[in-house]
């Protein structure tokens, strides 16, 4: 099978056409196990089906839906090392027909840290990097290493460790010790030398690999009952995080900043953490059950904290009030949810996708329209675009998604498909031409979709050559 690929290798985006076969079949070329890949058919009115590694192969949904997440056993079925695989579902791989993809990475197998401490709630209580609640069950993903720094002055006379019985030896079982490794004062020690100099010690810290299907696990103190919780051990991608109010679940990139995010709703306006280590400009939250027509609430740092899109309508009118994201604008650490039922009824599961603004990989932001044929705004993004999305933000106008594949035949100048509609690609030279050039994309068209007079237009854009070799930019805004 023949494959359109952008550009050379690189980590962390990529953006390709593809012919469906009908049977299952590998797509091949990303050079990297994706986490997040968005699918369109260009040739059908068939919907935009997104996929990623936290809810897991087969959990579709749609951007220009507002429906709950579904179960597909013959759409995307799994990620693969250099790409994923898909089955005969006509969403991804009717015969004959003509697929984008657009991928993106984050990293590696997980590698995080948590910090825990002993509290007093209903007796002694571990508590994970100063979190709100204690004890709490734990995600941890296979092929992870989670390290438990115990160092914290509260946890000497109580040594963290790990096993397959609920309240570990004091509920029968006894210590788990698959790719553990107990370390004091930075050095590896046995099981035994762990507990005897755990006092002592100034550093402690009891680090786990996880292997592949391994067991649900529960975290205990050695000495005393009933401090701990359950660890769950998951084959989907994403770990507990503690960066917010509301425990998540994520995978995260910092250096593309990229992560993607599970939680469930409270009901109460609260923070979610996203792991990123900087503030995403652009986050992409759905609701993923209940039926409740919820679709896809945007924030875009352009429209501001009070003010939100909608990705799977065309929606002229802003969705606005601090019961969106309580009035407040993403930090490092956590992006804010207040109680509308779009981020956060309670018992409802959600999804986040969370996007920073990136030297050589990625630009979020906003230009004005000026309506003047043929020479409109240019926008700086600092690199060469291979995927833009852009809104007239006023108007009712559906989004459009424009990408730059080595094939002509598709996305250049004026060809684009719309996220919050299943049609066909669109060719429209005239009203809707975008040039991709190597500091940005120049409007063209005089659509008012993509060049409304004083109109605001927000984007987001991604490099055709993001972090070339050893994570440095192809260029730099």
């Amino acid at each position: 099978m023949a494959y359109t690929v952008v550009n050379s290798s690189y980590n962390f985006f990529k953006s390709l056409t593809y012919e469906g076969t009908g049977s299952t079949q590998s797509v091949t070329g990303i050079n990297f196990k994706p986490d997040f890949v968005w699918v369109k058919d260009r040739d059908n009115s068939r919907s935009h089906e997104l996929y990623d590694s936290v809810r897991g192969a087969t959990k579709r949904i749609k951007s220009d839906s507002d429906g709950d997440e579904s179960t597909q056993a013959n759409n995307l079925t799994a990620f693969q090392s250099n790409g994923f695989q898909v089955g005969s579902g006509p969403g991804t791989n009717a015969s004959g027909q003509t697929y984008s993809a657009w991928s993106w990475n984050c990293d590696a197998a997980a590698s995080v840290t948590y910090t825990v401490k002993v509290v007093s709630d209903s007796g002694n209580k571990y508590r994970f990097n100063d979190f709100g609640t204690s004890a709490v069950t734990l995600d941890l993903e296979e092929g992870g290493t989670y390290t438990f720094d115990g160092s914290d002055s509260s946890m000497a006379s109580h040594p963290i460790k790990l096993s397959t019985t609920a309240n570990g030896t004091h509920g029968g079982g006894s210590s788990y010790n698959t790719g553990v490794t107990y370390l004091l004062d930075g050095s590896s020690v046995t099981e035994s030398a762990y507990v005897s100099g755990y006092a002592s010690a100034t550093t402690r810290k009891l680090q786990i690999t996880v292997a592949a299907s391994a067991p649900t696990l529960y975290y205990y103190c050695h000495y005393h009952s009933g401090m701990g919780g359950q660890a769950n051990t998951n084959a989907t991608r994403g770990s507990s995080n503690f960066g917010g109010t509301i425990q998540s679940r994520a995978v995260f990139a910092t250096a593309p900043g990229i992560s993607v995010v599970t939680y469930t709703g409270t009901g109460s306006a609260g923070t979610v953490g996203h792991g990123l280590g900087v503030a995403p400009d652009l986050v992409l939250i759905k609701k993923r059950d209940g039926g409740s027509d919820a679709g896809w609430l945007v924030y875009h740092t352009s429209l501001g904290n009070a003010t939100g899109g909608r990705l799977d309508v065309d929606n002229g009118n802003a969705l606005s009030g601090s019961d969106l994201f309580n009035s407040t604008s993403p930090t490092t650490n956590n992006f804010s949810i207040g109680t509308n039922f779009r981020c956060n009824d309670s018992g409802s599961t959600y999804v986040a996708y969370c996007f920073a603004s990136i030297k050589g990989f990625s630009h979020i932001g906003s230009y004005q329209g000026t309506a003047i044929a043929d020479n409109g705004p240019f926008v700086n993004t600092g690199f060469k675009p291979g995927f833009i999305i852009v809104k007239n933000f006023p108007d009712g106008e559906h989004w459009r998604l424009y990408d730059m594949p080595t094939n002509p035949g598709y996305n250049k100048n004026g060809y684009y498909v719309i996220p919050s509609d299943p049609g066909a690609q669109t060719n429209n030279q005239s009203t809707g031409r975008v040039d991709v050039m190597a500091g940005g994309f120049k409007v063209r068209g005089t659509g008012s979709f993509i060049n409304g007079d004083g109109d605001t237009h927000i984007y987001w854009a991604f490099a055709q050559n993001p972090f070339v070799g050893g994570g440095i930019p192809a260029t730099a805004l």
